[in-house]
């Protein structure tokens, strides 16, 4: 049988099978995502399959410390914060008021509120801060927050992290479009600054996983700081 390689229907379908196979169904991020959708918030959670992954990683790197810049409504938080045991610590930086709101109740809701700070403003600002309080590095840092901004949360990622910290940015591919140098979409201009960044920058060693699923075509950024 040919299959159909470029086809969303099908990536969605495919997704849904890695679900029911790799994926045990859990009560707990069944009810986030479905608080997060009668909150109003935008449908731009990471998949099960994507948080999965994010958990897995963390597991691998034995994280104890991660930062994430960007948390919506806590989906992808959970799946990091239940890696880290109860003695880790995720700090989570989340713009919107009512967003970071409907967070915390999920956090809440995980019974993760111990492990999990989520601090609301500005993300550049809120870095600015964490370096005031002489924050200690990160063993994992997750970017997924406003593309135009991401060569910025790439410096701060650098600065809060030591050897051997993981680093990864979610949105990187979107699309194919990252390869249009005449994009006038800020996020492709944001996305494609921060590969240009990232190409000469010694400090971090990593490449760029293109994926697609129910959230369409994109891709992750990971990366090991040297």
């Amino acid at each position: 049988m040919k299959m159909i390689t470029n086809d969303v229907t099908t990536w969605g379908k495919v997704d849904d099978y890695v679900t029911e196979r790799l994926i045990p169904y859990d009560e707990v991020l069944e009810q986030v995502l479905l608080a997060n959708q009668e909150a109003g918030l935008p449908e731009i959670d990471v998949s099960p399959a994507q948080g999965k992954l994010l958990n897995v990683i963390a597991r691998i790197k034995g994280a104890k410390r991660i930062l994430e810049i960007g948390t919506l409504g806590g989906y992808s938080t959970i799946w990091m914060a239940r890696a880290i045991g109860p003695e880790g610590k995720l700090i989570s930086l989340e713009l919107d008021p009512f967003h970071a709101q409907v967070a915390k109740s999920n956090v809440a809701l995980a019974g993760l509120e111990d492990r999990v700070e989520i601090r609301v403003g500005d993300a550049l600002v809120q870095l600015e801060q964490l370096a005031k309080e002489k924050a200690e590095p990160f063993d994992l840092v997750f970017i997924d927050a406003d593309k135009p901004s991401n060569p910025n949360y790439m410096k701060w990622a650098l600065q809060f992290s030591r050897p051997g910290t993981v680093v990864i940015s979610d949105n990187v591919i979107r699309d194919g479009e990252v390869i249009d140098h005449h994009s006038t979409d800020p996020r492709v201009q944001g996305i494609r600054k921060f590969m240009d960044m990232l190409s000469g920058e010694p400090a971090i060693s990593g490449t760029a996983i293109q994926t697609v699923g129910s959230k369409g075509y994109d891709g992750f950024y990971i990366g090991i700081v040297q």
